[in-house]
């Protein structure tokens, strides 16, 4: 427990020591606003990588609409804020705990599903929201919200990623982390153990939508400007994507997956149209050549990368044990 511990501050030290770099790099103006951008993107993607690798990558739960919990979040602060003058950080908070309702009421009837048939069910529900904001003249309709202060700054996007990382791999290491990682290798099994599967789906729901909802509300006060059709399929596709690559299963490959697709995705801004092609050409030779993704099943361990050895016994471990 100890050496857990001397890990975790190691970790948070190194974390705050690139905080500052990037803090003074930006204070100089050795970054360029393109720089700072792309720096808040990454910061974004991470949170939506590593709240969806809880729900599909832990839990073996395949959601594909995740956009749709980042669309409400972001829909939910920029009005908070816009309309009723609310302090940024409860406005985010807020849009969080909005997607997290959502994620309720969506998970308690599609979760008893399995598969394909909860994939078209989150896909459903990610089109439902789109077209709501789609059709309502009070958001903004097909022209979207604009004007939306930037308030998101380099120090309140690191702090919320970072308590974003921390948060979702602590809940991972957890006693309820190892019944969702028993839900993802054999559900039948985790049900004969006593593991009540449909609770511990619809908590995995709930906390990723919670963090996408925030993602999505740090990210309208990044751009000033939101629309539905920054939140249709192709974003929770583009999501899938960062999880897939980084590894299923990996908070540290979800984390290199997020920047690589944003870095990816920013050098390719000039050709919109190739993008999504690349994409699908990247996925089919890591499904060819490492179809277990960047790292693998390497955990996350904010102070150091374990191996491969170390990882997988790690998770014979954790698949073998019961809550």
């Amino acid at each position: 427990m100890s050496k857990l511990n001397k890990k975790f501050w190691l970790g948070i030290l190194a974390a705050c020591a690139f905080y500052g770099i990037v803090k003074v790099l930006l204070t100089t103006g050795v970054l360029s606003d393109v720089n700072q951008s792309m720096l808040l993107l990454i910061g974004v993607n991470i949170m939506l990588a590593v709240s969806l690798n809880l729900i599909t990558g832990i839990t073996g739960q395949f959601s594909i609409g995740h956009a749709g919990f980042m669309s409400v979040g972001a829909y939910t602060s920029a009005i908070l804020t816009l309309d009723y003058n609310v302090p940024f950080v409860p406005a985010i908070l807020a849009g969080g705990l909005l997607a997290a309702v959502f994620g309720v009421l969506i998970g308690m009837p599609t979760l008893r599903l399995n598969g394909d048939y909860l994939a078209i069910a989150t896909l459903g529900f990610g089109e439902i929201i789109r077209i709501i904001m789609l059709n309502t003249e009070y958001v903004g309709g097909a022209s979207g919200l604009s004007g939306i202060p930037a308030k998101t700054t380099w120090t309140m996007l690191f702090l919320f990623t970072l308590v974003s990382v921390v948060l979702i791999n602590n809940f991972i290491r957890s006693t309820h982390g190892r019944a969702c990682i028993a839900i993802r290798e054999n559900e039948i099994a985790a049900e004969a153990m006593g593991i009540n599967t449909t609770r511990y789906k619809i908590i995995a729901f709930t906390i990723g939508a919670l963090f996408a909802g925030m993602a999505g509300g740090l990210s309208a006060h990044t751009f000033y400007v939101i629309t539905p059709g920054s939140f249709n399929f192709l974003k929770s596709f583009e999501i899938i994507v960062m999880v897939v690559l980084g590894g299923l299963g990996s908070t540290a490959g979800s984390i290199v997956g997020a920047v690589f697709v944003t870095l990816l995705y920013t050098y390719l801004r000039e050709f919109p149209e190739w993008r999504m092609i690349i994409y699908s050409i990247v996925l089919i030779l890591m499904m060819i050549f490492r179809p277990s993704g960047l790292l693998g099943v390497t955990k996350f361990s904010l102070g150091k990368l374990g191996g491969k050895k170390e990882a997988k016994a790690h998770d014979t471990v954790e698949t073998s044990s019961t809550p």
